[in-house]
């Protein structure tokens, strides 16, 4: 057997294309929302200002704000991100030697790097990692001029393997509703952030969520095993690995996790079966499978071949822990092994909340409110809030305040950034009132926040009908009583 010709996987042109513009696509959105967000909740004057975090914690991870961080060089690194992004989804360095889409990819790496290492809670995120990732193992597919490399392709969908099957284990291991089938019953109405068609999804019979949850087992736990397989079976497999993604897509909102298991997917998917599928794909997008078939193949530069079969070794030592903590009894979920952000193990939702609590802060402008009518609701983009609201389609784009604000009935409001984000709104932070949805203050100071918890539920088909409503709340408690500023810092609204 040539082994240097098993190396060259000619007929996985499309799916380097796919991975290719597909992970820099992402890459493009992840930067996009860091510009948008990441000066507001961890810049200079944000919630958790890095500076400060920098100046307590010794980082040890690879990061350009070790040293220094401003907002202006923050969005330096945005917006280089996001213009290398833009030139790999146009697919202009694939076009030169394989080293230009290399050096564009670590470059978008280490750029998202620098920023999840100082990213603290609001970077806490398993797709972040897995974004990490998904960029240093794509720099390795090469470019135009050369086969896609068997090995990378390979350790791809080793990736897939471990973020399909290790939420499947996760699963196992969790919570009894994943055992019992019930977990559906309730995760399209509790998840973090429902989309517009999660309530629909709620409403579908009992048995409809049994057979979604025995179909998640199935994607999960059996089908990874079958992307290792010959063509056409591991096409066949990726290909319900997507469907399923598919329905996540349509059901929720969770950033770029479901899309970059699609892209993930297309590392096992051959031009034949792609073609197969849509007809109007070539079978052979640059003539390699046709010059390697008459002799005339280009051969693959030897300095390209060591690269990549050193990273290939690298990968292969690093992924025994993800493999030891895949069957452990005390499995990990979303953790790193290393300060490179590589190899990594993955899962989600290993247990499901019953009963869908939100946190609601609400302000008012009366020296002393004295009823309910006093206060006015803050809305969030993503969040629950105004009942009569159909939320909206968010991902992949990621909503990091909306996110956490999930979490806290989870753990507790009393969380220092929850604190911070409340002084804010005291103070009518543009930047802050940015990201929300609706300020009903039109950018005046309140003199009053307090913070509610509510008991909600998607409304029925009949309440729908009779009151428009598409979420049922009930209070529950005060969670943080009225606050407002020192009298010292007070300022008069205008009003």
């Amino acid at each position: 057997m040539d082994w240097v010709a098993w190396f060259d996987a000619t007929d996985y042109e499309f799916a380097r294309l796919v991975l290719q513009r597909g992970v820099a696509a992402l890459y493009f959105i992840a930067f996009l929302s860091c510009l948008n967000q990441f000066p507001a909740l961890l810049g200079e004057r944000g919630l958790l200002p890095v500076p400060e975090f920098l100046a307590v914690f010794r980082l040890r991870q690879p990061a350009l704000f070790r040293w220094r961080y401003s907002d202006r060089l923050l969005r330096l690194v945005c917006i280089a991100g996001m213009l290398i992004a833009l030139l790999l989804v146009l697919g202009l360095p694939q076009t030169g030697p394989p080293w230009v889409p290399m050096l564009a990819f670590l470059a978008l790496w280490l750029l998202y790097m620098s920023i999840v290492n100082v990213g603290q809670t609001f970077y806490g995120f398993g797709w972040e990692i897995l974004l990490l990732e998904m960029g240093f193992t794509v720099a390795f597919l090469g470019s135009d001029q050369t086969a896609p490399p068997q090995t990378i392709l390979i350790l791809l969908v080793w990736l897939l393997f471990r973020l399909e099957f290790g939420a499947g284990m996760i699963k196992i291991h969790g919570g009894s509703e994943w055992r019992d089938l019930t977990a559906l019953y309730y995760h399209h109405e509790t998840q973090p952030m429902p989309g517009p068609f999660s309530r629909q999804a709620h409403l579908l019979p009992k048995f409809f969520h049994r057979g979604e949850v025995l179909g998640n087992h199935f994607a999960q736990l059996a089908v990874p095993f079958f992307l290792f397989a010959p063509q056409p079976l591991a096409s066949i497999a990726a290909g319900i690995v997507i469907f399923t993604q598919l329905w996540l897509v349509v059901t929720g909102n969770f950033a770029w996790l479901n899309w970059s298991a699609i892209i993930l997917a297309f590392a096992a998917v051959s031009d034949p079966v792609a073609h197969a599928v849509l007809p109007f794909l070539p079978l052979d997008w640059h003539g390699h499978e046709a010059a390697a078939a008459a002799g005339n193949a280009v051969e693959t530069p030897i300095y390209w071949l060591v690269i990549v079969l050193a990273v290939t070794v690298l990968l292969l030592v690093l992924s025994y822990w993800p493999i030891r903590n895949l069957f452990s009894r005390h499995q990990l979920m979303n953790a790193s092994f290393n300060r490179w952000r590589l190899v990594n193990t993955y899962g989600a939702f290993g247990t499901v909340t019953k009963h869908r609590i939100e946190i609601v802060v609400e302000g008012s402008m009366e020296q002393m409110p004295e009823s309910d009518g006093d206060w006015q609701e803050y809305g969030f983009k993503g969040k629950p809030g105004e009942v009569r609201r159909i939320p909206r389609q968010w991902a992949p784009y990621h909503l990091r305040l909306d996110w956490l604000m999930w979490f806290l009935p989870l753990r507790t409001v009393h969380e220092d950034w929850f604190y911070m984000f409340l002084r804010k709104l005291l103070e009518a932070d543009p930047a802050i009132l940015r990201l929300l949805r609706h300020d009903p203050f039109d950018g005046e100071r309140p003199r009053w926040v307090r913070v509610r918890r509510y008991l909600y539920r998607f409304a029925t088909r009949k309440e729908f009908r009779e009151s428009g409503q598409r979420w049922v709340r009930t209070l529950l408690s005060e969670a943080i009583p009225p606050s407002g500023l020192p009298r010292g810092e007070q300022k008069q609204s205008g009003r």
